[in-house]
């Protein structure tokens, strides 16, 4: 019996590993990096307990084909002092960087070895809440430094496709992962964050980047 169950565990260990590696193998042809479980439970619970408390979120108005639309999707942006950041006619602009929010900028810049100096937060309230597709290319970014964003609390799926090839994917981020974007995704990938039916969890996205300065 107990030679039984050990071949059987030794099953599901086998193909558990087999799966994870055809994951990570598939990641590997994309120009990114996924760091699965970057931040800890617990980091991530205090990370947005102090999120909510602390940020005026807004519903920019952009506007598409002539008409307004609320985006669908709240927003905060902040970084150094004095940075902009602007996108389908919606300007932010960053007086300075919360406390709270130094820490996680300091381990950001020595994982990613780059000096970000400005971020983006997206809270999507539900699964009525998205991101069309789209690239991170505008001029104000230095466009050779990559872009690093994290995901916090409910999971949500992340979409993929090729701007010249007919390749596309989707895959499921979770609460804690690190997503790392090299400067040539932005030129030849676009991705979104899709709408979900019967999807109630809060998540809230933060996007850092590195803006150029004069």
């Amino acid at each position: 019996m107990l030679c039984l169950l050990s071949i059987i565990v030794l099953i599901i260990t086998f193909f558990i590993d087999l799966i994870f590696l055809t994951v990570q193998n598939h990641l590997k042809c994309y120009p990114f990096e996924l760091r699965r479980s970057w931040f800890s439970a617990d980091e991530s619970i205090y990370m947005r307990s102090a999120i909510l408390k602390g940020i005026q979120w807004t519903q920019p108005t952009i506007r598409l084909f002539g008409k307004k639309h609320l985006v669908p999707r709240m927003t905060c942006f902040m970084g150094h002092p004095g940075i902009s950041y602007s996108y389908s006619g919606v300007t932010h602009n960053s007086s300075g960087w919360q406390d709270w929010m130094i820490p996680l900028l300091e381990r950001l810049n020595e994982t990613c070895n780059v000096k970000f100096n400005g971020c983006l937060f997206n809270l999507y309230r539900n699964g009525n809440d998205s991101m069309g597709w789209h690239s991170d290319n505008e001029s104000e970014l230095d466009p050779n430094v990559p872009i690093a964003s994290l995901s916090l609390g409910g999971s949500r799926d992340f979409s993929v496709k090729h701007r010249y090839k007919d390749v596309k994917s989707t895959f499921l981020l979770t609460d804690g992962d690190l997503l790392i974007m090299q400067p040539s995704f932005q030129v030849h990938w676009l991705h979104s964050l899709p709408k979900r039916r019967n999807l109630n969890d809060l998540r809230i996205n933060i996007t850092f980047r590195c803006f150029l300065t004069k």
